[in-house]
């Protein structure tokens, strides 16, 4: 998992909304399409869909060697009141500090409190993790099912 490349994929989605720009698309990887997905769920995007570099796919494409270079996650952004749903997206975990978080922590966080360095939640926001499984999921999921993890980024 490169976090660098995450905080490409953060800023692109950030400047995306503030461009009003109603679709995106991304260098598709798991990591990328695990946040895209989680994001979809929580509500900020609208869809997901796969796609070469000039659009979105009609019908469904497999990604093969030969066209594996042009291949695109596509992202439909969403606005409310003529406001992007997706205002800021920034890591939470860094390069150089990667944040690792059990459930007492996340309970903190979720709970409004401050725990080892990392602000609590405010509302309307999301953090996601990912799991030691590969998973992403969002710290309100993650309590649910007991589970820690490395804290990825946070999304308003």
């Amino acid at each position: 998992m490169s976090l660098v490349n995450l905080g490409h994929f953060c800023s692109h989605m950030q400047n995306a909304s503030r461009a009003r720009l109603s679709i995106t698309s991304i260098q598709p990887s798991k990591l990328h399409l695990g946040i895209a997905l989680a994001l979809q769920d929580q509500g900020f995007i609208s869809s997901v869909t796969r796609g070469d570099t000039a659009a979105p796919d009609v019908e469904e494409t497999p990604t093969t060697q030969e066209n594996i270079a042009t291949r695109r996650l596509w992202l439909s952004l969403k606005y409310h009141d003529n406001e992007p749903v997706l205002s800021k997206m920034k890591l939470v975990s860094k390069p150089q500090k990667k944040i690792h978080m059990g459930v007492q922590g996340l309970q903190k966080i979720a709970a409004g409190k401050q725990h080892n360095f990392v602000q609590p939640l405010e509302a309307g926001e999301i953090i996601l993790l990912s799991t030691d499984r590969g998973i992403i999921m969002e710290v309100r999921q993650a309590i649910e099912r007991r589970i820690g993890g490395q804290l990825l980024c946070r999304v308003r």
